[in-house]
């Protein structure tokens, strides 16, 4: 591992060696003459006091400044135009108006934010910048570090099953997993702060991901496009968790800012806490946090789920420093903890047709430990041709072991470097965009019971881009990916794979706040590690699995439609999509049995996806509004008829959000319909109605933002289950409970 980051490192610094001649010798900025000034301040609309440190975006732009102590902001050199301008501040509404800016003038527009649970979402995954998601060409749900505070778990997949086109994969609580529009494991890319987080939670149905909800600053996921800028794999969607403030803004700021957690509930014993700073000289920013969650064995209508406890936990330190011109950063993070896998003790002792055996064995736990060491560098105002050069450098090193009991049964380590370079373009006439290289180096080794692959050395290399053409009343985005893949198993046949992915999509306004997206993309996706090389019992999927080493590439054809409409009483987005899936690998049972497990191999067949998402917010009254939701997938393999497995079931959801002065009450009714559509191996799912309550009261000051929040789930205290779960028939969703969360955020 360590020769192959040797190596590469001079091809990187071949990128980097131009680019600091054009850095010191870079062009001259625009006049005042030909540009304009924007300023003003930011207030608290109920005091009037100013607030500090919010941020203040110029969505076109990508531009974003931060309030001083008295509330004022300005941007310098803004070209002539009309733009859309956005402030926030967590734990606040946003506001956006717009303005027009005329050469050498200077125009003052001033924000008064309040409590208001509804915001204009921004999303910076789709673009590696700040954008509004309304004018993003994808598909986007964001939840930002207000969300996630009124819906904290310990999980990522827990956190979004309920977000439009989003389900939660699990083998219990701690390897809960997101499913989008119908799509797991690989297909579903899964990053923290734009680099993939190096775990296995891909490969097997028992594995997490080492993300602590409480440490995060927002969550995204993104459908679309856009996912070329990440990998080509990505045909469900890419979900990023992004913890740094300054992952999104990238500029220093004067003085501390940071927040402390708390969180606490009942039928599971949940307890956690998580407190992060930012301390800001000059130019340079030094930042640090840490904290982590617990919970036990949760309770349902039918009793306890024994070995289902969690526990993760986590710590970060990091320096930066940010220039006019340059900048650069390196962070250091440690991640670890464990969790039960609920009945698989017993699936190791089951005999015969799969059935499940008496206890004989020592619970089995998953103990795992996430080490990741990251630099980012980069140049501002290159020259008249790019805005922003941007290099990361990213090495983790990932270790889970599976216990039984106190023994250790099986050891995984994944080790991966990945470098990803990407060229920001200065808008020139009616283009814009961004473009850039990317690269893996991996190194995976399993040993012990379940070590069901050899050691496979990994190798990846893509070159990428994504462009933008605005003709004010129409939009087109197109872009690219080609991508090399690259597999060497010990004692095993290598395989390579080189493919091109593409992207083409129009956006057009058809009212005021009303806009058509329409997306087109063809992705080549290699098989993954596990497809072609597993061979043994995996009680990951409940399944003796057997990898294909011969299999070929899966090429997709998808397209995406969707009509959204942003105003003040009214916001919507309705989407539909339709994939056509050449060569799709699933895994298939045979029928016989091996090891007590039902025998399935990897195969391949023509396959199609079809669904829609509706997000509907209705403003019945200032203070009151009606939310809506829908989504559907179906999806079979196409000459067969066969249902795919593990589909989510056609779901809705009605609620209401209450907002009075600084409280906010959202009820919420969710229903999900029984799943007959069944794959030959799956039980048939009931459908289910729960009922959930959040509560919220937040006490915004100068420099302190403080949130109470208190969520009341399962009122009903329903017995259901949950169709993507490779458990569902053993283990129950969890019953009635509550949950508490204090947060402080100070700046």
């Amino acid at each position: 591992m360590h020769k192959r980051v040797a190596n590469i490192l001079p091809v990187l610094l071949l990128y980097l060696m131009p680019l600091g001649v054009v850095e010191a010798g870079a062009g001259q900025a625009d006049s005042p003459e030909t540009t304009g000034t924007l300023q003003g301040k930011v207030t608290l609309k109920t005091k009037g006091t100013p607030i500090h440190n919010a941020a203040v975006i110029i969505i076109e732009l990508g531009r974003t400044a931060e309030t001083d102590n008295n509330g004022s902001y300005e941007f310098q050199q803004v070209p002539p135009g009309n733009y859309d301008v956005v402030t926030s501040l967590p734990g606040l509404s946003s506001e956006m108006q717009t303005v027009e800016i005329a050469a050498g003038a200077t125009v003052t527009l001033d924000f008064q934010l309040s409590v208001v649970a509804l915001s204009y979402e921004i999303t910076v995954t789709t673009s590696g910048r700040q954008q509004s998601t309304f004018e993003s060409f994808q598909t986007v749900n964001t939840l930002d570090s207000f969300d996630l505070a009124e819906k904290m778990t310990t999980s990522i997949g827990e956190m979004l099953e309920n977000q439009p086109g989003v389900a939660k994969r699990s083998f219990g609580p701690g390897a809960a997993r997101p499913v989008i529009r119908g799509f797991d494991g690989d297909r579903v890319l899964v990053l923290q702060d734009g680099i993939r987080t190096g775990s296995l939670a891909s490969q097997s149905g028992d594995h997490g991901e080492p993300i602590d909800a409480l440490s995060l600053e927002r969550l995204e996921v993104v459908k679309g496009p856009a996912t070329l800028l990440y990998g080509s794999n990505a045909v469900g969607g890419v979900v990023n968790a992004i913890s740094r403030h300054q992952q999104i803004h990238e500029h220093p700021h004067e003085g501390v800012r940071g927040y402390v957690s708390g969180v606490g509930g009942s039928t599971n014993g949940h307890a956690g806490g998580s407190a992060g700073f930012e301390y800001g000289v000059g130019k340079w920013l030094v930042w640090g946090g840490g904290g982590g969650q617990r919970t036990g064995d949760y309770g349902t209508p039918a009793g306890e789920v024994e070995n289902s406890k969690t526990r993760i936990s986590n710590t970060s330190l990091g320096v930066g420093w940010y220039g006019h011109k340059a900048f650069t950063s390196v962070g250091y993070k440690l991640e670890d903890g464990r969790y039960g896998v609920p009945f698989a003790a017993e699936f190791e002792a089951g005999e015969g047709e799969g059935e499940v055996g008496e206890a004989e064995k020592e619970l089995i736990d998953l103990d795992f430990r996430r080490q990741n060491l990251r630099f980012t560098g980069g140049f501002r105002n290159l020259n008249s041709f790019f805005d922003e050069f941007r290099l990361s450098l990213d090495l983790t090193d990932w270790n889970h072991k599976e216990l039984e009991g106190s023994e250790v049964s099986t050891v995984f380590d994944n080790r991966q470097f990945v470098y990803r370079g990407m060229f920001e373009q200065k808008k020139r006439a009616v283009l814009s965009g961004r473009f850039g290289f990317w690269g893996l180096l991996r190194d995976y080794d399993v040993a012990g019971e379940e070590a069901l692959s050899p050691p496979v050395d990994q190798k990846n290399f893509a070159l990428f881009g994504l462009e933008e053409l605005d003709f004010e009343r129409v939009k087109l985005q197109f872009g690219g990916r080609l991508e090399h893949t690259n597999y060497e198993p010990v004692e095993l046949v290598e395989r390579s794979f080189t493919g091109f992915s593409g992207a083409a999509g129009v956006r057009v306004p058809l009212w005021k706040s009303g806009a058509f997206v329409a997306n087109f993309t063809y992705s080549y996706r290699a098989p993954a590690l596990e497809e072609l090389y597993n061979n043994g019992p995996h009680l990951g999927i409940l399944a003796f699995e057997i990898g294909n080493p011969s299999l070929e590439r899966e090429l997709s054809n998808g397209i995406d439609l969707s009509l959204r409409h942003s105003g003040s009483r009214l916001r919507a987005e309705a989407s539909f999509f339709y994939y056509d899936i050449d060569d799709f690998v699933f895994l298939a049972p045979t029928g016989e049995i091996k090891d007590g497990l039902i025998a399935a191999e990897y195969m391949q067949a023509d396959s199609r996806y079809v669904g829609t998402e509706i997000d509907l917010d209705i403003g019945l009254h200032p203070n009151l509004w009606l939310k809506l939701g829908l989504d559907a997938v179906d999806a079979q393999l196409t000459d067969s008829g066969t249902s795919l497995p593990r589909i989510p079931p056609v779901r809705g959801r009605v609620g209401f959000l209450v907002q009075h002065k600084n409280v906010s009450l959202k009820p919420e009714v969710i229903v999900a319909a029984a799943q007959e559509d069944l794959f030959p191996t799956e039980t048939r799912t009931a459908g289910y109605t729960v009922i959930n309550l959040i509560a919220s009261y937040t006490l915004p000051q100068q420099h302190y933002v403080h949130q109470f929040s208190f969520n009341v789930f399962n009122i009903g205290d329903r017995l259901y289950r949950n169709h993507v779960s490779f458990i569902k028939d053993l283990a129950p969703e969890i019953g009635r409970g509550v949950r508490f969360t204090y947060t402080v955020r100070f700046f």
